[in-house]
Formats: C-alpha cells, sequence, structure tokens
C-alpha cells in the first residue's frame, strides 16, 4: 500500500498543472455510462450516486493530493450520470404511441429539408383531432411530400394540414443510430408527412423575431445569389439549408467539405477573428481611443456580442452553442489577460458544454469538433515548445495552412468513418483549396454584406462572396467525381470510439512516461474495429425489409420500400450499393446454405402463414390476426416486431438480438400502445 501511495504521489507530482483537462473527461465517461445502461435509473439510485460524489469529494480532502485527483475524477463520473439523467427528464415530454391520420395543427418554429429532399417543417402547440392536450406532442415533424400549392411555411405562422403521423423509429438495427433518444432530447414526440397542400390557419404572433430575421436574411441572400451559391451562402450566414440540393449536399460530404457547410467552430472562429481584428485595428487609427483605452479587451467584447448575435441567427443548434461557447472562453481570457489558445480554454469549454447538454456527448458534432480543436492545439503547443522549423516568415501561412488541416483531418477521420462508414481520400487536397478562401474571403464579403444591409448595398459583397462560393462548389463536386473519392467502411464494435478516445486522450493530456501508454488502446481499438464483424441477417421494424448477407454484400428483399433501414444497414456493411443493386442479389432459387426465412410483403402473406415450410420465420409488413393455429415456425409481424424492434441473427446458428435487447427500456423507448390508427370524422370524410 505504501509502494501504491508514493507511486500514485509521484505520477500526482508528474501531472500537477494538468489535471483540469481530465475533468471533462471524467464528466463524459459518466454521461456515457448513464447512455450506456439499459434501465432507467429510479430515484434511489440518483440518491446513491449523489451520496457517493459527495462521500468522495469528502475524501478527496482527507486523503492528501496524491490520491485526491483519483477521488475528485470518481466524483465527477458520478455527477455525470447525474447530469445526463436530470437533463434526460427535463426535456421529458408526451410521445405519440400510435400511428395517427388525421388533421394537424400547430405552429411553425423550423424549416428544413429531409435526407429525400422533401421541404420539412417543424410545429410546435400541436393540436390533434381527438387526442388529448395531456397525451399530444410537444412538437412534431411533417415532411412536405407531393406538389403543394398551398401556403409557404413561414416562422411563427399557424399552420395546417391532413397528414400522417408516428412514433420516433427505433434503431434499424441492434446497437445502430438511436432515432428515439435523439428525438427525445430534440422535443420531438412525432414525426410523420403530408401529401396535401398545407394551409395557413392564424398570422404569426409575438416571438420567434429571431427566426424571422434567419428566414428574412436567407431569402434576401438566395434573391441576391441564386441557385446552389445562394443555398451555401444562406447555410453559411443563416443556418437555413432549406435550399441545398441533395447532388450538393453529397458532393461536400464525399469531398469531405461539409464542415464548411455546417455554422461550426470555423465558421464561428472566422467571424470572431475578423471582426476582432477588425475592430482592433479600427479603434488603433483613433489616436484618442488609443491612447486611453484597452483597445484589445475592448474588441474581444465586441466580438462576443457579434458571436452572441451568430448564434442566434444560425438557430442556435448543438454545433454552433458549442462553436460559441468556445469562442467565449477564448474571448474572456483576452479580455483578462490571459493565454487564449490552452487545452484549459477546451476543457473549460467542454466542461459548460457537457453540463448545459449532457446528449451532446453522443453527437457526431461534439467528438469531432473537441477532438480537432485538441488535436491542433496540442500539435502546435509542441511545434512551438520544441522550436519546430517552419520556413521563412512569408511561408508559414502556408505551413499552418496544411499542419492544421492534416492534423484536423487526422483526428477526426476515425470518427467520421465510425459514424458515417466513409472517409474521404481526398480530403485533405479538397481543404486545402477551400478553406483558406473560406477564411479569407467569403467569411469577410459575409460580414461586410451583413454591415451594408440596411443600406441595401449588400450586393457587391454577396457577389464577391459568391465567387468564392462558387469555387468551394467547384472544388467539392471535382474532388467527389475522381475514382475512389470515397471509401466505406464497416460500422464497428460500440467500444471501438471509446477506446480510441481514451488512447487519444493519455497521449494528449498526459505527462512525461504515462502518455505513450495511450498507444495501446488506440492499437486495441483499430485490431477489433479490423475483426468486426457484422449480422448475417437483419430484420427491418415494419417487417417490410429482410437482408442478408452474401460473399458479394448484403442481399435485400425488396428494391423499395423501408429505404432509411436499407440505406443505413448497406452504409454499416461498408457497401456503396443502391437498394436496388442490393435488391438484385436476391437469389431467386435460394442455395441450401440460405437462412431459413420467408420475407412476404402485402395481403398474400394471410394465405400462406399457416403453412410454414421450410421456413423457420416469416417476416411480413401486413399483421397476422391472431389465433390458436401452432406453426412449426416464428411470424415476424409489425405487431410482434413493435415490441422488440429491428433484429439481426448472428452467428452459425444465427441467434437472434434485437434492438430492445440492446437499447433496454429507456425513457425515450417506452413500449408503444397498441391501438389502430386514430381517424378523426373529417380525415374519413376526405
Amino acid at each position: 500500500m505504501a509502494a501504491l501511495r508514493q507511486t500514485c504521489a509521484q505520477l500526482s507530482l508528474l501531472q500537477r498543472g494538468h489535471l483540469i483537462g481530465w475533468a471533462p473527461v471524467c464528466l463524459a465517461i459518466g454521461i456515457g455510462l448513464y447512455f450506456s445502461w439499459r434501465s432507467e435509473p429510479a430515484l434511489a439510485e440518483y440518491l446513491a450516486l449523489a451520496a457517493a460524489c459527495g462521500a468522495l469529494l469528502v475524501l478527496a480532502r482527507l486523503i492528501g493530493p496524491a490520491l485526491s485527483p483519483l477521488a475528485i475524477g470518481a466524483a465527477l463520473i458520478a455527477a455525470g450520470c447525474i447530469l445526463a439523467g436530470a437533463r434526460a427528464h427535463q426535456v421529458a415530454g408526451p410521445i405519440l404511441g400510435w400511428r395517427y391520420y388525421g388533421p394537424i395543427e400547430g405552429r411553425v418554429v423550423a424549416i428544413d429539408r429531409s435526407a429525400s429532399d422533401a421541404l420539412r417543417v417543424t410545429l410546435d402547440r400541436v393540436k390533434l383531432a381527438k387526442v388529448p392536450p395531456h397525451r399530444t406532442p410537444t412538437r412534431v415533424r411533417l415532411s412536405l411530400h407531393g406538389a403543394h400549392q398551398g401556403a409557404e411555411p413561414r416562422p411563427g405562422l399557424y399552420m395546417g394540414a391532413t397528414g400522417h403521423l408516428s412514433p420516433p423509429s427505433g434503431p434499424v438495427e441492434p446497437g445502430g443510430f438511436d432515432f428515439q433518444r435523439h428525438a427525445w432530447f430534440q422535443g420531438l414526440g412525432a414525426v410523420g408527412y403530408t401529401r396535401v397542400p398545407m394551409v395557413a390557419l392564424a398570422p404569426p404572433e409575438g416571438g420567434q423575431w429571431m427566426f424571422r430575421v434567419r428566414m428574412a436574411l436567407s431569402s434576401r441572400v438566395q434573391a441576391a445569389l441564386p441557385g446552389e451559391t445562394g443555398a451555401f451562402a444562406a447555410a453559411i450566414m443563416s443556418g437555413d439549408r432549406s435550399g441545398m440540393g441533395q447532388e450538393t449536399l453529397t458532393a461536400l460530404r464525399v469531398s469531405n467539405l461539409a464542415h464548411l457547410l455546417a455554422i461550426s467552430g470555423l465558421h464561428m472562429g472566422l467571424l470572431t477573428a475578423f471582426v476582432f481584428g477588425a475592430l482592433r485595428y479600427g479603434l488603433a487609427l483613433v489616436p484618442f481611443l488609443a491612447l486611453r483605452a484597452p483597445v484589445k479587451p475592448i474588441a474581444a467584447a465586441l466580438a462576443l456580442v457579434v458571436a452572441a448575435f451568430y448564434l442566434g441567427l444560425s438557430g442556435g443548434s448543438i454545433a454552433t452553442e458549442r462553436a460559441f461557447i468556445m469562442v467565449a472562453v477564448i474571448l474572456v481570457a483576452i479580455m483578462l489577460g490571459r493565454r487564449a489558445l490552452s487545452l484549459r480554454s477546451v476543457a473549460l469549454a467542454a466542461l459548460i458544454v457537457l453540463v448545459l447538454r449532457p446528449e451532446a456527448l453522443m453527437s457526431p458534432g461534439f467528438q469531432m469538433s473537441f477532438a480537432a480543436t485538441t488535436a491542433l492545439i496540442a500539435v502546435f503547443g509542441w511545434m512551438q515548445h520544441e522550436a519546430v522549423p517552419r520556413g521563412p516568415k512569408w511561408f508559414r501561412p502556408v505551413v499552418a495552412v496544411v499542419v492544421s488541416s492534416g492534423v484536423a483531418g487526422l483526428a477526426t477521420a476515425p470518427i467520421a468513418a465510425a459514424h458515417f462508414n466513409q472517409f474521404a481520400h481526398y480530403g485533405l487536397i479538397a481543404n486545402l483549396a477551400s478553406v483558406p478562401l473560406m477564411g479569407a474571403l467569403v467569411m469577410p464579403a459575409a460580414v461586410v454584406s451583413v454591415c451594408l444591409m440596411p443600406l441595401g448595398l449588400e450586393n457587391v459583397a454577396l457577389w464577391v462572396m459568391g465567387l468564392g462560393l462558387d469555387w468551394i462548389l467547384g472544388v467539392a463536386h471535382w474532388t467527389s467525381n475522381l475514382s475512389g473519392a470515397r471509401g466505406m467502411v464497416a460500422s464497428p464494435d460500440g467500444k471501438v470510439l471509446p477506446m480510441m478516445a481514451l488512447g487519444a486522450l493519455l497521449l494528449v493530456l498526459a505527462q512525461g512516461w504515462p502518455r505513450f501508454l495511450g498507444v495501446l488502446p488506440i492499437a486495441a481499438s483499430f485490431v477489433i474495429w479490423s475483426g468486426t464483424t457484422r449480422p448475417e441477417v437483419l430484420i427491418s421494424e415494419t417487417g417490410g425489409l429482410v437482408g442478408v448477407m452474401t460473399p458479394e454484400g448484403r442481399a435485400l428483399s425488396s428494391a423499395k420500400g423501408d429505404g432509411f433501414a436499407a440505406l443505413n444497414w448497406l452504409e454499416n456493411d461498408g457497401d456503396a450499393a443502391t437498394q436496388e443493386e442490393a435488391a438484385a442479389r436476391w437469389p431467386r432459387d435460394p442455395p441450401k446454405d440460405w437462412p431459413a426465412i420467408l420475407p412476404l410483403r402485402g395481403k398474400a402473406a394471410l394465405g400462406v402463414v399457416n403453412d410454414c415450410g421450410a421456413a423457420r420465420w416469416i417476416v411480413t409488413n401486413t399483421i397476422i390476426p391472431e389465433d390458436s393455429t401452432e406453426r412449426s415456425c416464428t411470424i415476424l409481424d409489425p405487431r410482434a416486431l413493435s415490441a422488440t424492434g429491428a433484429i439481426a441473427l448472428r452467428g452459425p446458428s444465427l441467434d437472434a438480438l434485437s434492438a430492445r435487447d440492446v437499447a433496454g427500456a429507456r425513457l425515450w423507448n417506452q413500449r408503444r400502445e397498441r391501438r389502430g390508427t386514430v381517424r378523426s370524422a373529417e380525415a374519413l370524410a376526405q
């Protein structure tokens, strides 16, 4: 015990002054533990965690400085569990427990575009026919399909339509992306679509003024810059992506330039850097102020105000909030005369984000943003400390761009590959050709155009901005069309990213020889990832699609329907095929080693389910009436699958694992009510 205490004391002394970086890491571990649990903690368990947290903090004062960091770290882990649970209960709201068809009314609070390129609106103050208020979702999201000649969705406008709503769907496969959890923290209690025009029911009321400013700015920009260029400019300036086409979005993703579209750290950093520099040098040109006032802190304070306005203008997404907090920490450090860019600043920003929105930890944006920022500060700090030569003074900006693009790309590539199953082979080239122009031309022109808008003189600045965006779009399309531009990779096991993150954090945050221990979990994570095996059979939650793994890739039972599940299955396999191409792999005459599974679609299933034949499972998207018939196979219809979610069959014996087995029983996936489609009198009349 004495030897252990002495070793801990030596390590603690070695790490002294650098432990603040581990505070958000420990908090994140607690948050991650909460989301990994298969059952929702009871009140007694939260009280036990709170008591343990307090006891650990007291223990930290008693055991001395050698072991106290371990006790504080454990207390932060417990606090992370409590924070995540408190946040999950704070955002709780009604979830629609059945499929609904009928009138849908509400106030427009968000406008965007779905993956199928349909205009999509989010409504609050929702009213549904024959659904009591206490069971009506707080927010619903509707995709507008078909030809719409009705009222144009506008911020704050009360609108209505007859449409379909369903509860948020579960993961498309066990362990996959949990849209139910995502919707829970977004306040979405139902999602659906309408094929009829939406009508305006009441004019906008007070409030929603920032949303109206956003959409007005977007319309003005797109009027001056038509086409994809204007839609790109509107997305950068106001966060409105509803004008972006799927072809352009795909090109940006494949070329690794999609981060230029999202208002995140790059945009917030470029904006505030330009505003701070312009204000600082502008104030310095006034002798009275330059000699009597603290010009640098004043410029930082005004830049912070501009950043806060940009946060509101962008819609305040988690990614933008995270970027704003990081920028705010840097600007406040400048105002206080402290070092602005340091790992302490990143740690403080991460702590604030995790305390305010613990669910952000699970998002790719949070992981990629902090990975890139941490890696950049660590590498540039090392280069400065080691006096790494960067060439002549005029060449150093080029070196900085190359190094920053390379480091950020390497830091975020594994995360992007794990979440999106792809990596851009030419991403570094595309970023080197685009990011400097974004900072030197696009963002300054955007700021100038906003300043000139009250005078109606913004067109010249927007034209200059358009030149830069045209170049970036050209680079995206050129790069994405190169042979082998996109590499596909299978989804890793759930433990891979945490292991990789732990190893990388040890390399960056630890001091002395312990940092090299980080190589072990990183190497182990890549070994585990390389040995990833995908399920032999996947069954969708609706019963409308089955996917069987073959030597050529996954074969799908249908070329249409359940497109979201099909797309995600193929991407998770690391397969670039389309649903139609994967459906062509389904054999007309299954070989002898083919799984004993029979997919049936539509009412035709009703006539054959009693005769299982050689099938071990019959999968159908038609509800089979319950009866006393004894069958030699298992019937997986929508009624059965509503309780289990999507199913994966693994191994030689095809052992079944359901999405519910993995996700457990949590707040956001409570079992749905078994009710028929709700139809109002008005809907039936139509």
